[in-house]
């Protein structure tokens, strides 16, 4: 075993017990029987890499959001996410509608941030979902790599023709994702309830995210389609490394 790694496991659990009350360096050192320039080096490693942090009206240390983010699949997003806040919040302006970055994890759309409108009927969508089941979840596995996308099928199948009509056999699926590969973008028009477009966040030239812009159906129209797709494209092309 690592000595470092068990130690630095050992103090990350040691913080999590009574998470509401900050645990202070020389008490973690004594209790975990740790040299003191030891357990300190370990824990500016864990503060730097975002796991614990300094407690902001106390004396001590607390968990940071690392763990949490390691847990739901955000975590190295933070300056993507950072970066995005700005053009979030202007594709707002343009459009008064709902946006979100998401992360695809598995079968399941995950959201990373998301900024809504003041609009008095707003569309509502779930932190995670199906990802055949949003045009996020449907770009990003369209977007995988072909080998990715092969084991991706594998492991999950096809949609059901409620989820994805159009898209419930391996012919028509594969005619969907060649159509999202082609337009840049995934396009939902197919619900009573949610019009949404997503449009692919890249870091250098992998996809590793999508920027989405949704509404309700009953405000969608062809002239809004056209502002929404351009803007959903001018966010995402803006908010890519």
């Amino acid at each position: 075993m690592i000595q470092v790694i068990n130690r630095a496991i050992d103090i990350l659990e040691y913080i999590s017990n009574d998470v509401e009350r900050p645990k202070l360096m020389g008490h973690i050192a004594i209790d975990l029987n740790l040299n003191t320039a030891t357990c300190a080096n370990i824990m500016k490693t864990l503060v730097n890499r975002g796991l614990i942090k300094k407690a902001d009206h106390e004396k001590g240390y607390v968990l940071d959001n690392g763990l949490t983010e390691i847990a739901n699949g955000s975590f190295g997003f933070k300056d993507l996410l950072n970066k995005a806040t700005n053009e979030m919040e202007k594709a707002l302006h343009v459009l008064n509608e709902n946006n979100l970055i998401a992360i695809l994890k598995k079968n399941q759309r995950i959201v990373l941030q998301r900024k809504n409108s003041t609009q008095m009927v707003q569309a509502l969508t779930a932190d995670e979902k199906n990802a055949y089941d949003s045009s996020t979840g449907r770009l990003l596995i369209a977007l995988l790599p072909d080998k990715d996308l092969q084991l991706y099928i594998k492991r999950y199948g096809f949609p059901s023709k409620n989820v994805w009509p159009g898209a419930d056999n391996q012919t028509k699926f594969l005619e969907q994702i060649s159509l999202i590969k082609k337009q840049g973008y995934a396009l939902i028009e197919d619900t009573g309830q949610i019009v949404g477009i997503a449009c692919p966040i890249y870091k250098k030239d992998k996809v590793i995210a999508s920027f989405s812009i949704y509404m309700p159906s009953f405000r969608y129209n062809e002239k809004l389609k056209e502002n929404m797709i351009n803007t959903a494209i001018d966010v995402a092309n803006k908010i890519s490394e």
